[in-house]
């Protein structure tokens, strides 16, 4: 299947592992949240083997996988050598605040710095990761004002609905935090239907003729470049059926926004354990939602490239 599942798991799960980590380190930090050694076990146990394994995944992506640490080296340039360094930098703080708040059982001071640090690195790698498509001016469709927002809203939605999760789990119950859910589940459900109407209405300028400066008459190719779909052609130009398309968007509102509404809300009016169940129900939910939104944002994204092959 194209796009390929390894791109979309990656930015899926490190979403939503960075926002959970960014909220555990701001709330653990300050002693917002209690430090318990379970919860913090699970908690930071989560968030980064969400953030690890989507990592994992995106070099199965590669070609030469072997060769992924030469990518680092290009931070100067590239946005995905940035991500990459950002993400193992990252690590760093976040181990300290582990260890200080998990393990020893301590807030403030400079395990509060530690969680600081963390969150700040966990923003900045989401940006890094929002900036790899929104720097590509190719694909009309990615390089919009919406791709870097998008990153960070979708990143703090779906980590604040684990986070919930994981304390109401732990009947550390938070109705700020289940408010703060909803409407972070609300903002990226209008964010994503402000995205798909710009895209649906994008004019894209460049044609066959423009790219060739031939203004007369109908430019197309005597003899295609392959006989057969390369690379390109599956990852830049993936074509989905508008009837698919269409199916498509309306199972992403409902798992990922539609519903983990609906269970939050009914969390709210419940007391503890129906709460709980229904709020790690919501957070199975909308990660499954944000599987197919991430899948449908590659695949309804068209490189330029594809003018080359008549499409």
């Amino acid at each position: 299947m194209h796009p390929a599942f390894s791109v979309v798991f990656f930015t899926t799960a490190t979403g939503a592992g960075y926002g959970l980590l960014a909220l555990l380190g701001v709330l653990g930090g300050l002693g917002i949240i209690p430090a318990d050694f379970w919860l913090g076990f699970i908690g930071m146990g989560l968030a980064l083997g969400l953030i690890a394994a989507g990592l994992l995944s995106s070099t199965g992506h590669l070609g030469r996988p072997e060769r992924a640490w030469r990518a680092f080296s290009q931070w100067r340039s590239s946005w995905l050598s940035r991500e990459g360094v950002s993400s193992v930098l990252t690590f760093i703080p976040a181990g300290l605040f582990g260890i200080g708040w998990v393990l020893l059982g301590r807030g403030g001071g400079w395990v509060a710095i530690a969680g600081l640090l963390a969150a700040v690195g966990a923003i900045v790698t989401v940006c890094t990761t929002g900036m790899i498509y929104a720097s590509l001016k190719p694909i009309a469709q990615w390089h919009s004002r919406f791709t870097l927002p998008g990153y960070l809203i979708f990143s703090a939605m779906t980590g604040s609905v684990l986070l919930n999760a994981l304390l109401q789990g732990f009947a550390v119950c938070s109705k700020m935090l289940l408010a703060a859910c909803v409407l972070l589940t609300l903002l990226g459900w209008a964010w994503k239907l402000a995205t798909w109407r710009y895209n649906d209405q994008l004019e894209i300028p460049t044609t066959a003729n423009t790219a060739t400066g031939l203004t007369g008459g109908t430019v197309r190719s005597l003899e295609w470049p392959h006989t057969e779909e390369n690379y390109l052609l599956k990852e830049m130009g993936f074509r989905i059926a508008r009837k698919h398309g269409a199916r498509l968007r309306q199972i992403t509102q409902l798992l990922a926004f539609a519903l983990p509404v609906v269970l939050l809300i009914a969390a709210f009016a419940l007391p503890w354990p129906f709460g709980a169940v229904l709020s790690v129900l919501a957070a199975i939910v909308q990660f499954a939602g944000m599987l197919v939104e991430r899948w449908l944002f590659f695949a309804e994204a068209k490189h330029t490239v594809t003018l080359y092959y008549g499409r």
